[in-house]
């Protein structure tokens, strides 16, 4: 065959009928009453869930002898507990929004999961953050509560009883030691001795006279030994400080790896329900075979 311009012609363009149209719409819209279904489902099975793991872990409890986990150990099951059960929850959501819009396309059902999975978690996160969750039961509260443990118990344990601890307090314990001196005196030897730990390093030396003389005269003691004294005393204190110090900051990096461990553990809980509501989505899809049977006129569109 030849042409006359050399050639060969243009394929002709294909246009989709309205029929067709209206069928790749049907398929792919959204349905948000099976999504409103599915959450629906994936809070209760997170409920349910939930109050079983409560369940499970006040059995393991022993009042009478004492015999009981240790906290540490609760908070990484309640995590794990949390984990696995939100994975659960939100298949489940996913499959029946899948299942109750009727799709026949996988990945619109997929995404009918997906969405399911996203709407559950800002519903969960608006119960957490105000008073309605308490309505639910405080099923909810014990999510947060798993996730946060570990760094509350990791910190209590690295810097217990740090507000017991109060430097000034040694220093006057240590000045009224001998107890039988006048009370005035041992109030001016403390004073004197808070006053030369506590000012600044340009006076240290004046206040270190002030405070040997101060305990010279409260324990009628000589100037050169009570000045020995307070040199302890100064040592003493510096060391308490540090010591404040660092259980201080042992507590605080216990905390940050602990909030920083709540933190990964909730974004790996977040994503592996989003997989478990994607692929619940794509289990829940109708076979075309039977979406045929049921709605006799689809095959028409």
């Amino acid at each position: 065959m030849s042409y006359s311009s050399g050639e060969p012609p243009l394929a002709t363009e294909i246009h989709p009928t309205v029929s067709e149209d209206a069928h790749t719409i049907l398929i792919n819209k959204v349905s948000w009453g099976a999504i409103f279904a599915g959450v629906v489902v994936a809070l209760v099975v997170q409920i349910l869930l939930t109050m079983l793991g409560v369940g499970i872990g006040l059995a393991t409890l022993d009042p009478g002898t004492g015999d009981n986990p240790a906290a540490s150990t609760f908070s990484i099951a309640a995590g794990i507990w949390y984990v696995v059960s939100g994975i659960v929850a939100s298949f489940a959501g996913g499959y029946i929004a899948a299942r109750m819009s009727g799709k026949t396309v996988p990945t619109t059902g997929a995404l009918h999961g997906l969405t399911t999975w996203a709407f559950t978690t800002l519903l969960v996160l608006y119960f957490l953050s105000t008073t309605v969750g308490s309505l639910v039961g405080g099923a909810f509260s014990g999510i947060s509560s798993a996730i946060g443990g570990v760094g509350q118990t990791v910190a209590q344990t690295a810097a217990p009883a740090l507000e017991n601890i109060n430097p000034l307090d040694e220093i006057e314990a240590q000045v009224r030691a001998t107890g039988n001196d006048p009370e005035a005196l041992n109030t001016a030897a403390v004073n004197a001795a808070r006053a030369l730990v506590t000012g600044d390093e340009e006076g240290r030396d004046e206040a270190r006279q002030q405070a040997a003389q101060a305990l010279a005269n409260a324990r009628g003691i000589p100037v050169e030994e009570a000045t020995q004294q307070i040199a302890q005393i100064e040592q003493r204190y510096q060391q308490t400080v540090d010591r404040v110090q660092q259980r201080a900051t042992e507590a605080a990096e216990a905390a940050a790896s602990g909030a920083s461990t709540g933190a990964i553990l909730a974004f790996v809980a977040l994503v592996l329900g989003a997989i478990a509501g994607w692929l619940g989505g794509r289990s829940g899809v109708v076979h075309p075979v039977y979406a045929d049977r049921v709605i006799p006129t689809r095959n028409r569109l």
